[in-house]
């Protein structure tokens, strides 16, 4: 089974908060090279309403972004009031309800200019917070149909923890973003680091990718072990799926390469058809009764 298949075995409140202590978890992504679909930031900044998070830091963009190629933006207050919203990293705190568990969510714009100092200064935030865990969230364009479940691949340098989640390190060699950056300096910097990558279709890569996002965040849910209710983003993406099906009905070509790759894909899957992954689809359907 491939790992981008693989659901964890357990979660990371096991790993790092057996004896009933409290686990800090950061949770990243950042808009631009990272992020196909804007999959991966929309998740984040799901979370981040879901959850009710509070700022408690950001990050100075005068000293990391090139305002001409990420620019600015003027926005209106509910009062009609004229601001300029400047491309920035926001750091918020969530405690999620009748848990042990407290989130970092770190949002924002992939930086322009000097990544050490950038990921440096995360890094050193982490440690002021005592985050013993960090989840990097991105998405890539990939060879995969619309129309099947969205892949995502987990990966972890951590030894133990990675075993401990039936993941395992990362083989690929090739060009990174700020993610695969901070991913490496977390790693010098001893923070256990795990890394989620959602596969969007990339012929329909524009955002947004509801049924991504959504694929993100059941593999965050699987991992902080905690119900989220994404019920509206499963209505969207059902709606994103007829969409795109109506759109390739349209287009002969479109629709001829759809249909190869979900052969290429169910051939893929078919020694596991009756194996973990039905297993795993049962096991989240309970939790979803259970919580409903």
């Amino acid at each position: 089974m491939s790992n981008s298949d693989k659901s964890p075995a357990a979660g990371l409140q096991d790993f790092f908060g057996g004896t009933g202590e409290r686990v800090t978890v950061m949770l990243a992504a950042f808009e631009g090279w990272n992020d196909a679909g804007e999959a991966a930031s929309d998740a984040l900044n799901f979370l981040s309403l879901y959850w009710d998070s509070e700022k408690i830091a950001g990050i100075d963009a005068d000293e990391y972004y090139d305002f001409q190629f990420t620019r600015p933006a003027i926005e209106r207050s509910a009062s009609g009031q004229r601001r300029i919203k400047w491309p920035t990293t926001r750091i918020s705190r969530a405690e999620v309800p009748g848990t042990n568990i407290d989130l970092i969510l770190v949002t924002g714009v992939e930086p322009s200019y000097k990544w050490r100092a950038y990921t440096a200064e995360l890094i050193g935030l982490a440690r002021e917070l005592d985050v013993d865990c960090i989840v990097l969230a991105g998405a890539l364009l990939a060879d995969v149909p619309h129309t099947r479940p969205i892949p995502v691949t987990a990966t972890c340098e951590e030894e133990d923890l990675g075993e401990h989640l039936g993941v395992e390190a990362s083989q690929y060699e090739g060009p990174i973003g700020i993610v695969g950056v901070l991913a490496e300096v977390a790693t010098l910097a001893d923070i256990p680091t795990l890394s989620l990558w959602a596969a969007v279709p990339h012929y329909v890569g524009q955002p947004p990718s509801p049924k991504a996002q959504l694929a993100l965040l059941h593999r965050i849910e699987e991992l902080l072990q905690i119900p989220i209710d994404t019920s509206v983003l499963t209505e969207e993406a059902e709606a994103w799926e007829r969409g795109v099906d109506e759109l390739a009905t349209e287009d002969p070509e479109i629709a001829a390469y759809v249909r190869q790759l979900e052969e290429a894909k169910d051939t893929a899957e078919l020694p596991e058809a009756t194996g973990e992954s039905i297993a795993r689809e049962f096991e989240r359907y309970l939790k979803r009764r259970r919580r409903d």
